[in-house]
Order: structure tokens, then C-alpha cells, then sequence
């Protein structure tokens, strides 16, 4: 039996994220062990979910892994654990466009059978937010509205107002949140900070966090309703691998450039025998002993491109270690270190483009096909991924691309090389994981 509640909103902004984490922190405080988990492909706030719980972040998406994965993903990630958390993305009902709602927050919430508790922005609204309130609590009568928690409240009598409008409609009020300039998690062009990026100051805010959180949401309440979802059927997802030979390392790009990677591609990995160690490409200067493998996720490295740059010992290793056929996998920010240059400075150059910042991003849902064999696809496989970036690479791609979508290829691909602004779970393709453990076995030999 897992304990589970989704945590909601009308839209982005009214402080899912804060509250989530918020809640994660305080349940632990309170002696719970806490699984944290996002809806949607975000790396960002599953970094608060981490810190928040001690515990490895974990994302449940439809379109990345499929439907009949999220149970087993649910049960997988919270194994162990007393309560889990589930952060929403954008609004309750808001999905793929096209999709009539396709992994939205709600349909996540449907899959799992879990109930959600709306958080909604009081701050310019009084009793108009039970009118917000009841119109999200029937729209589907498939979704179980819970309970919600009233944020950014300027005073009691705001407060009382708000729930003295809410009886009528039988929805609770688990918590009534005070605007604090205390808690604040700093933005930029592809949302929050992540939390590795601010270090010290992540881990600090927390524990106010937490107290905030304490101070003004009916912990027991929220733990009684994450208690009424019902025992899941099914079994937990189990990475696939079964290795008893020899085993690999592979170095996967780590630091504050770099902190985008999905917790069970390691596991993939792990289990196809290969030992996946962080290398950061701000400060280290060599690959480590044995690598015979590289992975670089996802991050903000046109942030850190002066520091990349200037790290030239490692850029230098990296480069001499693909040209001599080490099976390297880049998605995203991994593709811009891989370029000659990023905004005009020196980067690992085993791409034959430049990247630079744009004014526009790309972000979204694809439906890829690799159109040749290479290190991580065979010939006409197809995959799920996103896109979330505000960066191009001229030219888009090479003679063979990564991968192919809407008729047009992308990224760089070879034997040993694949470079890709496209994300992909590994878990809803563990093809790949076989695929790239299979060349660095062979690498390794």
C-alpha cells in the first residue's frame, strides 16, 4: 500500500512547486520516509523534491514512458517509503495540446488513482477562489479533489473570507499560507535554479521551508488523505538487465553545469553492468581511471560556458577519447559542450557546429525515429522525448542525424557518437540503455 496525493493548481505560479517541496520536507521532519515525484519531463524541481526527501527524484510521464508504466514507475520509486508526493505540471487539466488533456496532472492523477489537493494564489482574489475551487472539482468527476491550500494570504481576515466562502462547495482547507519573502527559489530563462546550482543556499532553505509549511498546512490531514488512495495493483518496474560479467565505467557529466539526468537511466545502466561515475566538467581535469563510456545529460551550460571553456585539460580529454571511438551519449546540454564552440567559446569540438543563445526556446513533446543504426538506436526505432531549450546549433545536424521528426532530422550520430537536443526516458525505452551498454562493454574489452 502506497500512501499518495498529488499536489495541483489552476495554472503555473501558484506555487506547486514550493509547496511540494515544502511538503516533502516537512512530512520527513515529522519522521516520515517521503518519495518525491514529478508529473512531466522537468529536471528542475525534482532537484527540490531530492533535497527535500533524500531520496532519488523521480518523474512520471505518459507520453515519455507510457500509461501501463506509471503504476510500476509509482511503486518502484516510492518502495520503502511511508507517503508519497506527486508535484503536478501547469495546470490540473493542462496536457499535451491536441490531446484533450494527455499527461496532464489529472490524467496522472486518474492513472494512479491518487487525490489531488489544489494549491491556488489568494493574493488577488477573495471569494472568488471557491468559485475557482468548485469549477475544478467538477470538471471531471474522475479526478478526486481532496482538499486546497491557500497561498499568499495577506491576512486573517483575507483568510476567513476565503473560507467562509469555501463551505458550501465541501472541498477542505488543509492549509492557509502567509506570503513569506523568506521562501523563494530564484528564476531564470528555463524556470527555477536548479537546486544543485545554488548549493549551500538550497540546502538552507529547506528547514524554513518546512516550518513555513509546519506553521500553516494540517500535516495529519494531509497524511489522512494521502491514506484514502486505494491499494495499486500491479507489480514495481524493475530495470531489465541481468549482467554477471565483467563491469564498465562510464563517467555521466555531473556539477552545477550539469544536472540533468533521470534517476533510472543509472539503474538501466547499473543493471546492463555498467558503473556510472559523475564527472564534472567545470573542475575536473581528466576523465577517471578505467571510463570507457561517456554520457552527458542535460543542464545550463551556456550559464557556466566561460568556466567549461576554460577547463581546457578536460574539453582536450574528452575530444582525444571520441576520436578514438569511446561511445559517448549527449542530450541537450551535453550536445552544446560537444560543439566546436558555445556562444563563441572553445567547447570539446567533437561536433562540427556552433551553439548560441536565442531569444526564442523549443519546448515540447516529440515522436522520433532513428533513421540509421548508431551507439544508441537501431535503424527505424522509435522513441518518445521532449525538448526544453533556449539554444540552437548551426547546422542542425550532420550527415547523420540522431534522430528524425515532423520529416526533418536532428543531432549528430555515428557508431559511437550521439548528440541530440532530444530528451528521452530510458525507462519507457530501455533499448537504448542495452543498446549504449552493449558498445561500452565492447569498448571495455
Amino acid at each position: 500500500m502506497v500512501a499518495r496525493l498529488v499536489v495541483a493548481a489552476p495554472g503555473s505560479g501558484h506555487g506547486k512547486t514550493t509547496v511540494a517541496a515544502g511538503l516533502m520536507a516537512a512530512l520527513r521532519a515529522r519522521g516520515l520516509v517521503v518519495s518525491g515525484h514529478k508529473v512531466g519531463p522537468d529536471f528542475i524541481d525534482p532537484s527540490y523534491h531530492a533535497l527535500a526527501t533524500g531520496r532519488p527524484p523521480r518523474n512520471l510521464d505518459p507520453f515519455l514512458q507510457s500509461e501501463d508504466l506509471l503504476v510500476p514507475l509509482l511503486l518502484h520509486g516510492a518502495g520503502g517509503a511511508g507517503i508519497a508526493v506527486i508535484e503536478g505540471v501547469m495546470g490540473l487539466f493542462d496536457g499535451a495540446l491536441g490531446t484533450e488533456g494527455f499527461a496532464s496532472t489529472a490524467h496522472v492523477a486518474r492513472l494512479l488513482e491518487a487525490p489531488v489537493v489544489l494549491v491556488v494564489d489568494a493574493s488577488a482574489a477573495s471569494r472568488s477562489v471557491a468559485a475557482t475551487v468548485l469549477g475544478f472539482a467538477r470538471y471531471d468527476p474522475r479526478v478526486t479533489l481532496a482538499g486546497v491550500i491557500l497561498n499568499k494570504l495577506g491576512s486573517q481576515r483575507h483568510e476567513d473570507e476565503i473560507r467562509a466562502a469555501l463551505v458550501p462547495t465541501g472541498i477542505p482547507v488543509l492549509g492557509a499560507l502567509r506570503r513569506s519573502e523568506d521562501i523563494h527559489a530564484p528564476s531564470r530563462h528555463l524556470g527555477l535554479v536548479p537546486a544543485e546550482e545554488r548549493g549551500a543556499e538550497s540546502r538552507q532553505l529547506l528547514p524554513r521551508l518546512a516550518e513555513w509549511i509546519a506553521d500553516g498546512v494540517d500535516l495529519e490531514a494531509v497524511v489522512r488523505v494521502a491514506r484514502t488512495a486505494p491499494r495499486l495493483s500491479g507489480t514495481a518496474w524493475r530495470p531489465d538487465g541481468t549482467w554477471t560479467g565483467p563491469r564498465r565505467v562510464v563517467a555521466a557529466a555531473a556539477g552545477e553545469a550539469f544536472t540533468f539526468r533521470y534517476t533510472e537511466t543509472v539503474e538501466l545502466l547499473d543493471s546492463h553492468g555498467i558503473d556510472v561515475v559523475d564527472l564534472d566538467p567545470l573542475h575536473d581535469k581528466g576523465l577517471p581511471e578505467d571510463c570507457a563510456g561517456l554520457y552527458f545529460g542535460g543542464g545550463f551550460p551556456e550559464v557556466h560556458a566561460g568556466a567549461l571553456s576554460d577547463n581546457a585539460s578536460l574539453r582536450e580529454g574528452v575530444a582525444t577519447a571520441i576520436r578514438g571511438g569511446m561511445p559517448v551519449v549527449a542530450e541537450c546540454a551535453g550536445l552544446l559542450y560537444l560543439c566546436r564552440e558555445l556562444d563563441g567559446l572553445p567547447m570539446v569540438g567533437a561536433v562540427d557546429a556552433l551553439a548560441r543563445m536565442t531569444k526564442r526556446g523549443a519546448l515540447g513533446y516529440r515522436r522520433a525515429t532513428a533513421p540509421r543504426d548508431t551507439v544508441l538506436a537501431r535503424a527505424g526505432a522509435r522513441v518518445t522525448g521532449h525538448e526544453f531549450h533556449r539554444t540552437e546549433v548551426l547546422p542542425r545536424q550532420g550527415e547523420t542525424p540522431a534522430w528524425e521528426w515532423d520529416g526533418t532530422g536532428e543531432g549528430f550520430a555515428s557508431a559511437t557518437l550521439h548528440a541530440s537536443y532530444l530528451h528521452v526516458h530510458w525507462a519507457g525505452h530501455p533499448g537504448l540503455a542495452r543498446s549504449f551498454a552493449a558498445a561500452v562493454h565492447a569498448r571495455g574489452r
